[in-house]
């Protein structure tokens, strides 16, 4: 076990406490492993009726995945201890999707990338007013994970896609407009919500955080959908691009601008992904999807790169490549996609 995950059984509530705040919570291997224990240990105490998943201490509920380790594997390890990272975080994914009893996920602070992935697969989701939601892979060149495939070729309209893309943050009222959330409660009423799931009938979880919850304010994501949908129609990203550059609003120049700055090769590989997980009926099969492709994005040269950008030299200027849309070609996302040789495939607990 690790430190940075605490685990308590209190009344019939299963705890799993996310504890590295220096990292906001940043997930580690370590981690991943001591989520599935305690999941898998509680998945038959007849004691233990719920799950509860929040954070210690600290703005953030989840940040994601640790990236510096994942960049320290491809560049050292020929990605073979990221692609076990990949493999194992998708093996709790799936856990959490396919859980039997209610999981309750407190979403209070930021919550991106991996830290999506475990509270997207809870039956219920509570946000805040500290929530700060986002899938931002293609500013580093990886892409949406942790089953966001799934989630977003889900969402109304293209605000998937268009989250995919921009790694746009959403606030908690956002959240719940748009489903990511079911529940929006001020972060003060977070601790009595938790002592009555850990007490009261399991049943009565939906009850609890509807008595708890609040007015969220305006959620500005919807007054723009009907621009989302206009301009983000398209599987192709080089359409998308050319329809933002057809409209001068203000909104149309700031998305181009963002998406100016991403990896043309991640935005590809998100809009190719996210049209695939949409005829899915299988939560496993989207995760066997991601990762073959996070098998082979690990060690291209973007992920490297949008790391070093980022969180090394935190210059914010990652040289891309290939260097624009066109670029990427059909047959380099062919091979991104293709399938892995049997017995390197990902295959649920």
């Amino acid at each position: 076990m690790t430190d940075d995950i605490l685990t308590r059984i209190e009344g019939h509530a299963g705890f799993i406490s996310l504890n590295r705040p220096g990292a906001i919570h940043a997930l580690t291997l370590p981690m991943v492993h001591a989520m599935t224990e305690a999941l898998l240990k509680w998945k038959d105490d007849d004691a233990v009726k719920c799950i509860i998943i929040d954070h210690a201490e600290g703005r953030g509920f989840c940040a994601g995945g640790d990236i510096a380790f994942l960049r320290n594997s491809a560049l050292n390890d020929g990605g073979a201890s990221g692609r076990k990272f990949f493999h194992d975080e998708y093996q709790l994914n799936h856990l959490l999707f396919t859980y039997p009893k209610p999981v309750v996920a407190f979403m209070d602070g930021i919550t991106m990338g991996g830290g999506v992935g475990i509270s997207q697969p809870a039956r219920f989701r509570v946000a805040t007013e500290n929530t700060r939601f986002a899938m931002p892979e293609t500013g580093i060149g990886l892409f949406p994970d942790v089953g966001g495939g799934w989630y977003l070729s889900r969402l109304e309209g293209r605000v998937g896609h268009f989250l995919a893309l921009t790694g746009a943050r959403l606030d908690g009222a956002e959240c719940l407009a748009l489903g990511l959330a079911t529940h929006y409660l001020p972060s003060e009423a977070l601790a009595e919500a938790k002592a009555r799931i850990a007490v009261e009938d399991p049943e009565r979880i939906d009850g609890i955080l509807g008595t708890l919850s609040a007015s969220p304010p305006e959620a500005r994501i919807v007054s723009n959908i009907l621009a989302i949908n206009r301009h983000f129609a398209s599987d192709r990203y080089e359409d998308i691009l050319a329809s933002l550059e057809g409209d001068d609003s203000d909104w149309a120049m700031k998305e181009l601008a963002t998406l100016r700055t991403k990896s043309p090769q991640t935005c590809k590989v998100a809009l190719r992904q996210l049209a695939t997980s949409a005829g899915l009926d299988d939560f496993a099969d989207n995760m066997a999807m991601e990762y073959r492709i996070g098998s082979r994005v690990l060690t291209r040269p973007d992920f490297a790169e949008g790391v070093r950008a980022v969180i090394v030299d935190k210059d914010n200027d990652p040289k891309w490549n290939p260097a624009n849309a066109e670029g990427v070609s059909e047959e380099l996302l062919d091979a991104i996609f293709a399938p892995l040789p049997p017995q390197e495939e990902w295959k649920p607990l």
